[in-house]
């Protein structure tokens, strides 16, 4: 038989190999043009959220404006406005007022600067009332740039961030396109359906974190400053998004875990029983890892956080469990 490959077919087929057999250097070749691929998708994607950073920064800051504080009390912040321009927030127990706010009232009190006529002069006063934009909060954090760089900065973390996340999809394309042509059927199907169980659960993480936790943390941070007696109703805009986009991929990556443990068990690094004896030393665990990588660092983020972990950590004993009583069955015992 010739060793010669058939008309139209480049490369040999190796049934063992599952793939094109090729000489080292073109491997070499077509791995430097798969980094070309990725290396130009993530700048094109940069570039796009740098021309669309403000609707990039929109998104990042909705958690902060959907986390109301509580403004019960004398730690309270009240919202100076002059009609509808804003001048600066004063802690409630600093305003020499003898007329306490109006309690009828259940959103966020501030005080509107407007002219009085006394006798025949004009002068300024105060009244309460509600903030002139429906459903803002006067505890509400203010992002601030306090350097020349500050705005560079900020840029540049969304255009990094972002064109990560927005050509994730394309380099695992590409990557896909390199590495699958020389793996077997039943390899393939496994990579895709890790890939597409493990893109499921990074997306649900970074959900949960936009959606509920996020809110918890900022909400929290603000009022263990004020607390602590510091003031934070202003922060650095460059920190905030630093937070909010390494907190995202920390739960993303956090909700991996059933991934990594059932790739694990199918390995026979680990079954139903081990994991079964290790549930105690995992609730343990999990504390300490979500106190350690919670970027707000306080109890009540840490619990948020290393619930639904627990629930995977459930959900991977369920499903190797099952897995054990299918090989059982299989095995005829």
């Amino acid at each position: 038989m010739s060793d010669q490959p058939a008309e139209g077919l480049p490369e040999v087929y190796s049934e063992e190999g599952g793939g094109p057999v090729k000489p080292f250097l073109d491997h070499l070749e077509d791995l430097r043009w798969t980094m070309v691929r990725c290396v130009v998708a993530i700048a094109l994607a940069m570039l796009l959220c740098m021309m669309a950073a403000d609707k990039v920064i929109a998104i990042l800051t909705w958690p902060l404006q959907r986390a109301h504080v509580d403004t019960q009390g004398t730690n309270r912040l009240v919202g100076i406005y002059v009609g509808t321009n804003f001048l600066g927030r004063i802690p409630f127990a600093n305003l020499p007022l003898a007329q306490a706010p109006p309690t009828n009232n259940a959103g966020f009190q501030s005080l509107r600067l407007s002219p009085v006529l006394i006798g025949t002069n004009l002068v300024a006063g105060m009244e309460w009332g509600a903030s002139p934009k429906v459903g803002e909060n006067p505890l509400a954090v203010t992002l601030k740039n306090y350097s020349p760089m500050g705005a560079l900065m900020v840029m540049f973390q969304v255009a990094f961030f972002g064109g990560v996340v927005l050509s994730c999809p394309f380099v695992l394309y590409f990557l896909g396109q390199y590495i699958l042509p020389a793996l077997h059927l039943h390899e393939k199907n496994l990579v895709l359906q890790v890939a597409g169980i493990g893109t499921f659960l990074f997306l649900l993480g970074v959900a949960f974190c936009y959606f509920v936790l996020l809110q918890v943390a900022l909400m929290a941070s603000v009022q263990f400053s004020q607390w602590m007696g510091f003031g934070a109703d202003e922060w650095r805009a460059e920190d905030y998004l630093s937070f909010v986009c390494k907190f995202l991929l920390v739960l993303g990556v956090s909700f991996e875990l059933p991934v990594v443990i059932l790739i694990l068990v199918r390995i026979g690094l680990l079954d139903y029983q081990k994991l079964s004896a290790f549930r105690s030393y995992w609730v343990v665990l999990n504390l300490v890892i979500c106190a350690v990588v919670s970027p707000s660092g306080d109890p009540l983020t840490m619990f948020i956080m290393a619930a639904p972990l627990h629930l995977l950590y459930e959900l991977s004993v369920l499903v190797a469990y099952f897995w054990h009583k299918r090989d059982l069955k299989a095995s005829g015992d």
